[in-house]
């Protein structure tokens, strides 16, 4: 397989890329945890226009990754810290708002249990009105070090005298698109499943927005510190 995939796409080592890709897109990180949060809150559907964002998202930063937007990332530092001070913000932000959404959601529990109670119905779960679709493509944009991470992973797997060296990036692409995919699908899923579960009690819910809340924080402080290094 490796001498096919080197002969015919100009692809190195195609092995050692598959298992890289599989390992990173395993890592938990703001994509899948706002695709499962969205899944869980909203169901399958808007699991999936959620994933759609990454989708483009990934594809956009790929793009420019061959394109040689890191490489002027990498030689215009000022520009690299604009970019990352923004996307850090922004994750930030929708942490913020997804805390403050579960603080809502559980000090209105006792209020629409008893308001549910009375009319013989369940209570209705709050969820973020916002366009997953959109939300998702900011949130996979706006990281500079994913187009950094792009190229730097990339590179290593194109012959660098292979003739046609955009068909190189556009399988290497395809395969991780493909191995994201799996992998949204799977989350989308176990977001659909815990759905119900968050149907009935409403409190599991703000539990789990508050913990995805101060995760994207999380992910907006290690974005905000990181270097071009």
């Amino acid at each position: 397989m490796n001498a096919l995939m080197h002969a015919t796409f100009g692809i190195t080592d195609f092995w050692t890329y598959l298992l890289g890709t599989i390992f990173i897109v395993l890592l938990p990180g703001p994509n899948s945890m706002y695709v499962l949060s969205v899944a869980a809150q909203r169901g399958v559907r808007a699991g999936y226009r959620g994933a759609c964002g990454v989708f483009l998202g990934d594809a956009i930063l790929m793009v420019l990754s061959a394109a040689g937007v890191a490489s002027l990332l990498k030689a215009s530092p000022g520009l690299f810290y604009v970019v990352k001070y923004i996307g850090a913000a922004y994750l930030a932000w929708i942490g913020f708002q997804m805390l403050r959404g579960a603080l809502r959601s559980w000090t209105a529990h006792g209020k629409v249990a008893e308001a549910a109670a009375g009319q013989g119905e369940g209570p209705v779960q709050a969820t973020d009105p916002t366009n997953p679709f959109r939300k998702a493509l900011l949130i996979s944009l706006l990281n500079p070090k994913a187009i950094l991470f792009f190229v730097s992973f990339f590179i290593q797997f194109v012959d660098p005298q292979f003739a046609y060296p955009v068909l190189s990036f556009a399988v290497l692409g395809l395969i991780c698109q493909a191995c994201s995919f799996a992998y949204l699908t799977a989350i989308i899923f176990v977001g659909a499943k815990l759905a119900e579960a968050f149907r009935r009690r409403r409190r599991l819910s703000a539990g789990m927005a508050s913990g995805v809340g101060a995760m994207f924080i999380g992910f907006g402080a290690k974005l905000a510190t990181a270097t071009l290094n």
